[in-house]
């Protein structure tokens, strides 16, 4: 008991490290945004994004050199789960509710289906044409530095059209920003996001041992809450101050980054890393209904409204009794 108490302490410490860390950052990534006359909707859907989705990335590195790369793969669907459901959720609940528009519902929400959808792709292929010896029954394959070539490529793709977006803008610059002390915050709380995911990381991997259970089931919960901390601040904070449509771009912008960028870039700094597509089915397929939610009721009169949080954050209530099941071993959707 005592070290399981030892363990959530530190994944509070930790979580508190990435809230310090990410606030930072996240200052820093709107004065720079600001400085170079970037509009709202590319400010949410890749400074803002990229900039909250450090911890997940970092997530990804950290747990691919400790060869749990399913430990940041569980963390990233746990954390673009939370994102979609418990962000929006949240902001519409204790606000107004939340305006959307064609531009999100239709390239944001679109494209970001289209990431769910490659990384899929990506690591059927990986079982396909790079199997591993089954174990324990287990369907397994090596997912290489060319197959997370792939979802790169989109990312890639994706970034262009935000180019061209902010290229027909007539958004003017902030000529009042500091760009040296900006950059120089943007770092430092890049380092304290490193320092505290690697506590996230070391308490999901000790929950593991001291249940039993994987350890990327503690990655969709303990690191994809403590991680999505920056995604929530953000998101959150701009629909208070009457920026929804950063809001909910910086949400699919994150999800969209984590998808295509975080877990690729482990495979290319490990070389290649193991997936067993019995453990990512499921987790998928819950991501996948997440989504198809969520577009649902972005899309209904482009409007989020209070009811519609509600039912956002009882859809994550019943994900999080879902992993709950699995730890305790009431459920074997994901087989050990």
């Amino acid at each position: 008991m005592l070290q399981i108490l030892s363990l959530l302490t530190l994944a509070l410490v930790g979580t508190a490290v990435v809230w310090v860390g990410s606030t930072r950052l996240e200052d820093a990534a709107a004065n720079l945004a600001g400085a170079y006359g970037v509009p709202s909707v590319v400010h949410g859907a890749v400074i803002a994004a990229v900039g909250s989705s450090t911890p997940e990335l970092v997530s990804v590195l950290l747990a691919a050199t400790r060869g749990e790369f399913e430990l940041g793969v569980g963390a990233i669907v746990g954390s673009a789960v939370f994102n979609l459901l418990v962000i929006p959720g949240i902001a519409v609940v204790i606000g107004d509710g939340i305006e959307t528009n064609r531009d999100l519902v239709y390239k944001e929400s679109l494209f970001y289906m289209l990431a769910v959808a490659t990384l899929l792709l990506t690591f059927s292929l990986a079982v396909i044409y790079y199997p591993v010896e089954p174990a324990n029954g287990l369907i397994s394959g090596d997912v290489t530095r060319g197959l997370a070539l792939v979802p790169i490529v989109l990312y890639v793709l994706y970034v262009f059209t935000q180019y061209l977006d902010a290229s027909e803008s007539e958004t003017l610059a902030d000529e009042g920003v500091d760009l040296v002390r900006s950059w120089v915050v943007f770092l430092v709380g890049l380092v304290l996001i490193v320092v505290g995911v690697e506590a996230l990381v070391r308490a999901a991997v000790g929950l593991g041992d001291a249940f039993g259970t994987p350890a990327f089931l503690w990655g969709m919960t303990i690191v994809a809450a403590g991680s999505s901390l920056p995604d929530a601040f953000v998101s959150i904070a701009a629909s208070q101050s009457g920026r929804p449509t950063v809001s909910i771009a910086n949400v699919l912008g994150s999800n969209t980054f984590d998808l295509l960028v975080a877990i690729p870039a482990g495979v290319v700094v490990a070389g290649s890393l193991q997936i067993t597509f019995d453990h990512v089915v499921p987790m998928m397929a819950f991501l996948v209904v997440a989504t198809v939610v969520f577009f649902t009721i972005s899309r209904t009169k482009m409007y989020l409204s209070r009811r519609e949080g509600w039912l956002l954050l009882v859809l994550y209530g019943g994900f999080v009794t879902w992993l709950v099941a699995e730890s305790v071993g009431l459920t074997r959707l994901l087989p050990t």
